[in-house]
């Protein structure tokens, strides 16, 4: 053999050798990695007993040590059409889609956030009017400070804006109103801020409506098809996607939610308000309405499986096999606690104080991070047990518990089912440690 061909198989060898570095997700059972077997089938049965109370389904998958060690899918994918008892239900399985919620803002939003910061396209120090032209304080405005804001304070959710404009809804939106992408971009920017920036720590969909602007913005690409082309495809996934309707995936599929419509079970009313059991189209009333099914908090549906592959990008320092979206550097900028609240990385919630045992219980470690979906969706990660967590469900498939009283707690939502933090312990309980 030439020396040149022995050299170029040498390299051939060490690119491989590196790619190796990076772990892809194999099943193994629970016990080679330290479960106790007999405990998880405690808490499938448990969870049975849950569905069989009223819980409308879930899936739940556990990752350890780079090995799937638990995955399994309980209930119904679709159990109702409109406030009856379907004729011919549904039954979840193991690949069904769930609608994301709010993990939308980790899995699409984020995940392209810390890939353009990777690539020095953005600085999450950037103002946020570097990317949205006309981002200004209006001079009506009573708080200031618009103009000043930047990616980071978006992030940390301390950017003085409301948890909820509901946009869509002309009624509670008044002259914030919209139902069209681009008059919703017009209404962002005059939403006026409800605290002054950097104050305190509000939860807001308006943090990542704006994000996903600014992505958008960037890329020179709508957010579906820059994080379905740029992220889900190099992953090889293929079960992760905005509007699944429109590619290609058929209702079957996927779980439904709310059953009639958005209006919770007949309380709530608005222009174009949808009456149908929602089946494949994204629940979030701003996602729907206001941004066409794709909006930076919510609209992306996906299975446990591909979740997978996505805690364990984050558990890698973001790489999968040979795919490499950012590094070890950008997993802990993004996952490191705000010195205001240790609730609040950067979009990441973390485990910080007790204030976050609802959704990581008692057992995790301050280190786990993660999110939740209104729908009934959490993904725990664990980097110091090399272990995550995805729990995908769609609790709203079922009726309102009261809808005089409290129209968005549904009955599934009464059940210890939906509190996530308690799966999360008996998983965490059942480790031989």
């Amino acid at each position: 053999m030439k020396p040149g061909v022995i050299c170029a198989s040498l390299i051939a060898l060490s690119v491989s050798a590196f790619a190796a570095d990076y772990p892809v997700l194999t099943d193994a059972p629970p016990e080679d990695v330290g479960f106790n077997a007999e405990k998880l089938n405690k808490l499938d049965r448990w969870i049975q007993q849950q569905v069989d109370a009223g819980y409308p389904g879930m899936n739940l998958l556990v990752v350890k040590d780079n090995h799937i060690v638990f995955q399994k899918a309980w209930g119904y994918a679709k159990k109702y059409e409109g406030s009856h008892l379907a004729s011919h239900p549904v039954m979840a399985t193991t690949d069904t889609l769930y609608d994301l919620a709010s993990n939308t803002k980790m899995y699409a939003t984020n995940f392209a956030l810390q890939k353009l910061v990777y690539e020095g396209k953005i600085n999450v120090t950037d103002p946020v009017a570097k990317y949205i032209p006309g981002f200004v304080d209006n001079p009506t405005d009573k708080i200031k400070g618009k103009d000043a804001l930047r990616i980071i304070d978006i992030l940390h959710h301390t950017a003085g804006f409301p948890a909820d404009p509901q946009y869509p809804n002309k009624r509670v939106a008044g002259s914030l109103y919209s139902q069209d992408k681009q008059t919703t971009l017009e209404m962002i920017k005059r939403t006026p801020l409800d605290y002054p920036p950097g104050s305190k720590h509000v939860y807001s969909d308006v943090d990542y409506m704006i994000l996903g602007f600014i992505i958008e913005s960037v890329t020179a690409m709508p957010l579906d098809v820059y994080v379905e082309k740029q992220i889900y495809q190099p992953l090889g996934l293929k079960h992760t996607v905005f509007n699944p309707l429109l590619k290609g995936f058929k209702q079957p599929q996927i779980a439904a939610t709310e059953l009639n419509g958005n209006t919770r079970d007949g309380v709530i009313s608005f222009p174009h308000i949808r009456t149908n059991t929602l089946w494949g189209e994204v629940h979030d009333e701003k996602a729907w309405y206001s941004m066409g099914g794709v909006s930076g908090h919510a609209g992306l549906f996906s299975n446990t499986q591909d979740i997978a592959v996505l805690m364990q990008t984050m558990l890698n320092g973001g790489h999968y096999g040979n795919v490499t979206l950012f590094d070890q550097k950008t997993v802990d900028a993004f996952t490191r606690r705000s010195a205001a609240d240790a609730t609040f990385g950067l979009g990441w919630r973390v485990n910080g104080n007790s204030s976050m045992t609802t959704t990581f219980g008692v057992l995790a470690g301050p280190q786990t991070y993660g999110h939740t979906g209104w729908t009934g969706t959490l993904t725990a990660i664990d980097p110091l047990k090399h272990m995550a967590i995805v729990i995908l469900g769609n609790r709203p498939h079922s009726p309102v518990a009261d809808p005089k009283l409290n129209p968005n707690v549904f009955v599934s939502g009464t059940l210890p089912a939906a509190t996530y933090g308690w799966i999360v312990d008996q998983i965490y309980g059942a480790l031989n440690e």
